[in-house]
């Protein structure tokens, strides 16, 4: 039988603020768009750079089925033991051999489908590490044999290299979700073999901000050209996403929406959807 799988991806988790904004959010839209599994970039929850093990229980309990990372996911000590014991958690998968956590995951929804999540890092104005093309290429191929319902997380700075990307993987994945510049892109769309793709989801945060961080210490930073501790702002809290609805027997994308939600105590209002 032939049917659709929806599934919603959250932007870049910010702080206390991104959390709030989960809390308040996940399981209303999960519920709106009839969603089968939910994914979210969650290397900034802690404080705005990394991640922790009781936040990323907090974003499971939120309703967060996997949570995928980027040049992030190891800044804090305290997500090394989940990374290396919960297989939903995700870091890039072109990190060297030997570092902590994995890089794919297979997730079964409630009609038992299969569905591949792939998290990879560019390397442009970012840590040289392994070739994200040749490295998803391999895991593509080991990951087809056992669904054709695959969703990449491509965590780079660089807009050339995340479009490079996309044109590479179309046909090869359902999606290829962009992210960690904060910024959403409006660009979404179906490329001609039937990958879903967007250049960046965006942030899920304070909107009030230098790209979810407070105003004056960013500015600063950009001044001074000296170190200062970044702080999460906490106003203007935004929810950014995507929901990508594929087809269950050919795994091609049917079609992406692009999410942005202006949100408060009692959630998003919808009107504001992009």
């Amino acid at each position: 039988m032939n049917y659709n799988i929806n599934i919603l991806f959250i932007a870049d988790i910010i702080g206390k603020p991104g959390l709030k904004i989960i809390k308040n959010n996940t399981r209303k839209l999960k519920e709106i768009y009839d969603i089968n599994l939910c994914i979210a970039n969650g290397e900034n929850g802690a404080a705005g750079k990394g991640l922790t093990g009781e936040i990323a229980t907090d974003y499971f309990e939120s309703g967060i089925d996997v949570i995928t990372g980027g040049n992030h996911i190891f800044e804090n000590y305290r997500i090394h033991k989940k990374l290396e014991t919960d297989s939903r958690i995700l870091r890039p998968i072109n990190y060297p051999k030997g570092a902590l956590g994995k890089g794919s995951y297979i997730f079964r929804t409630q009609n038992n489908e299969k569905i591949g999540i792939i998290n990879a890092q560019g390397r442009t104005f970012m840590f040289p590490i392994d070739c994200p093309f040749r490295t998803l290429n391999r895991e593509i191929e080991k990951m087809r044999k056992i669904t054709p319902h695959i969703i990449v997380d491509f965590h780079a700075e660089a807009t050339a290299e995340k479009v490079a990307m996309g044109w590479y993987l179309d046909g090869k994945v359902s999606a290829l979700i962009g992210t960690h510049t904060h910024v959403q892109t409006a660009d979404e769309r179906i490329l001609p073999n039937g990958t879903a793709y967007i250049t960046d989801v965006g942030m899920t945060g304070p909107f009030n901000s230098v790209i979810g961080m407070k105003k004056d210490v960013a500015i600063k930073r950009f001044i001074f050209q000296t170190p200062s501790r970044y702080q999460p702002a906490d106003s203007d809290l935004k929810f950014c996403g995507s929901v990508i609805q594929i087809n269950s027997q050919t795994g091609k994308a049917n079609s992406i929406k692009r999410l942005f939600f202006s949100t408060n105590d009692e959630g998003i209002r919808i009107e504001n959807e992009s």
